[in-house]
């Protein structure tokens, strides 16, 4: 339980042995991605944008209370001996929550361990040293500041496991190569995790990568790469270029979208969808009035499932795509999208 690794077997046959067949989804989700933060100083201050940095949460723009400790205990609650990691994030850096620590330490004490990213801009020793008795991993969000380096440098210092968070654009996949390429990226890091860039929030259009931009195949060939591949990962967003420009990875080592399948959001506000880039709660519905269990079987996520079920029929990829992105289609890599 110190890292909130789970293993996943594949569908069990009547004999009771592994087909190796991912079943399509879980009875309960295997994480939940808890935004706990509703507002953000980087909003207040637009470091984001100076960054970079598009927020899909529109930290610039919108403000909400935190959640509250007790709402969050009620989650825990629901989910004790069902899941065993959440990764905390919002409108802001978990660590600057009034009540961080007891978010920290009530998960733990439910035996689920929590998980994080920050952008390091607020972050302090006594920040740290919680994230190194509670958490499994941090992440920092690479926002080419002087802050970025030194919460990097804090917690690689206390022995904490830090990955990098890295959004990929048209606005920054010039710089991702070269850092990459040119073993630029700090020392120490666990892993890059490279994040594709959505038109949701602060996101803009024009910043979305093309399956047709040879930028976007030369990146994703270093990935095909040993000394590359040991060092980066993704997230499910990416799927589709893997699948498409990266050839020597595994395809089951990687899973698509696990929106509804085996993830699920929740908001400050307590509206559960199945992603977070789901801002307009298209398929949302409030904790207030249903449990986890009972939106986790709703008709919106349901609904929600069949998008990635229906999609791309005839593409012989499709069990490891699923089509991609359901929310957001024009983010997808895929140069055979047009006929999906």
């Amino acid at each position: 339980m110190d890292s909130g690794f789970y293993y996943r077997t594949g569908i069990i046959d009547q004999e009771g042995r592994d087909t190796g067949v991912d079943p399509f989804r879980a009875s309960f989700p295997h994480l939940l991605d808890v935004g706990i933060m509703g507002h953000c100083v980087h909003g207040a201050e637009g470091f984001c944008w100076q960054a970079g940095i598009q927020c899909y949460q529109n930290g610039l723009a919108k403000s909400e209370p935190n959640m509250s400790l007790a709402d969050y205990k009620m989650i825990v609650d629901q989910c004790k001996g069902k899941l065993f990691q959440v990764a905390l994030g919002g409108r802001g850096d978990p660590e600057l929550h009034e009540c961080f620590a007891g978010i920290l330490s009530y998960s733990r004490e439910n035996d689920i361990v929590p998980n994080l990213t920050t952008s390091g801009f607020g972050l302090t020793k006594s920040h740290a040293l919680l994230m190194k008795e509670y958490c499994g991993a941090v992440a920092v969000s690479w926002y080419r500041s002087t802050y970025t380096l030194k919460a990097i440098d804090l917690l690689l210092s206390l022995g904490i496991k830090t990955n990098i968070h890295y959004v990929l654009g048209r606005n920054t996949i010039d710089e991702a190569f070269d850092l990459l390429s040119s073993n630029k990226f700090p020392e120490g890091v666990n892993r890059v995790i490279f994040l594709l860039h959505k038109p949701v929030g602060m996101g803009k259009s024009n910043n979305v990568l093309s399956p047709y931009d040879p930028k976007v195949e030369e990146l994703f060939n270093l990935f095909n790469l040993e000394e590359y591949i040991n060092k980066v990962g993704f997230d499910s967003c990416c799927i589709p270029g893997i699948i498409n420009f990266s050839p020597n990875i595994h395809l089951n080592s990687i899973d698509t979208c696990e929106g509804a399948r085996y993830s699920a959001y929740i908001g400050p506000d307590m509206v559960m969808t199945p992603c977070s880039f789901d801002q307009e709660y298209r398929w949302g519905r409030s904790l207030k009035e249903y449990s986890i269990e009972e939106i986790w079987e709703s008709k919106p996520f349901e609904s929600f499932r069949s998008l990635l079920k229906m999609s791309c029929p005839k593409c012989n990829k499709k069990a490891h795509c699923l089509g991609g992105c359901p929310i957001k289609k024009e983010i997808v890599l895929c140069p055979n999208k047009s006929g999906r």
